[in-house]
C-alpha cells in the first residue's frame, strides 16, 4: 500500500530537480567557488532500477555541472537538462517528445522555480524540507529531505505499485 494518494500504476515517467531534491539544499563550495553536490546512493539504486524496469527519468535543473551529468548518466539517465532557467518549457518539450500525458508523469521539486512544472504533471511531489509554497502544491510530501532519500521514497512506491520493485534476481544488482 502506497502513502501517495494517486494511482501510481499510471506513472510512466518521473522528472526531478537536482539541488534540494537529488542533493541537499546546502551545497559546499570548493576554493574556486564551484558547488560540490552530494548524491544519495539509495536514490541512485532506485533510479537505475527504475530505468531497467522501463520508467523514463528526466533531470531538469537550473544549474550546470559536469559532475551531475556524469553521475546521473552513469545510472542510465539519458534526459539530463541543465541550465534550465525556466523549467516548464523543457518539461513540456520532454512530455511532447515522449508522448506522455500529464497523468503519467510525476515531478519532484523543492523550490519556487519548480512550481510551474509541478502544476503541469499528474503527480506533484516534494521532499520533506521543500519550500512551503511547494508543499502546498504537492500531492505527496516525502518523509525524507532533499538529498537524503526522497527520490528513493518516490521511485520505490511507484515500482512497488506496479509490482516492479524487488521481484526478480536482476533487481539485486547494479
Amino acid at each position: 500500500m502506497s502513502a501517495i494518494d494517486y494511482d501510481l500504476r499510471k506513472i510512466r515517467a518521473v522528472a526531478l530537480d537536482v539541488d534540494g531534491v537529488l542533493s541537499p539544499s546546502v551545497i559546499p563550495m570548493d576554493s574556486d567557488g564551484v558547488p560540490c553536490r552530494m548524491a544519495n546512493i539509495k536514490d541512485g539504486f532506485a533510479l537505475q532500477l527504475a530505468i531497467k524496469r522501463g520508467l523514463k527519468i528526466a533531470i531538469i535543473t537550473g544549474g550546470i555541472s559536469e559532475a551531475v551529468r556524469m553521475r546521473y548518466s552513469a545510472l542510465g539517465i539519458k534526459d539530463i537538462f541543465q541550465g534550465a532557467g525556466k523549467k516548464l518549457p523543457v518539461l513540456e518539450n520532454w512530455l511532447q517528445q515522449n508522448k506522455f500525458s500529464r497523468e503519467e508523469v510525476a515531478y519532484m521539486g523543492d523550490d519556487i522555480p519548480d512550481l510551474p512544472c509541478m502544476r503541469e504533471v499528474g503527480l506533484a511531489t516534494a521532499p520533506f524540507d521543500a519550500a512551503w509554497e511547494v508543499k502546498e502544491t504537492a500531492i505527496y510530501i516525502s518523509r525524507f529531505a532533499g538529498g537524503y532519500g526522497c527520490v528513493r521514497d518516490l521511485i520505490e512506491q511507484i515500482l512497488k505499485s506496479q509490482n516492479l520493485w524487488i521481484n526478480d534476481a536482476e533487481a539485486f544488482g547494479w
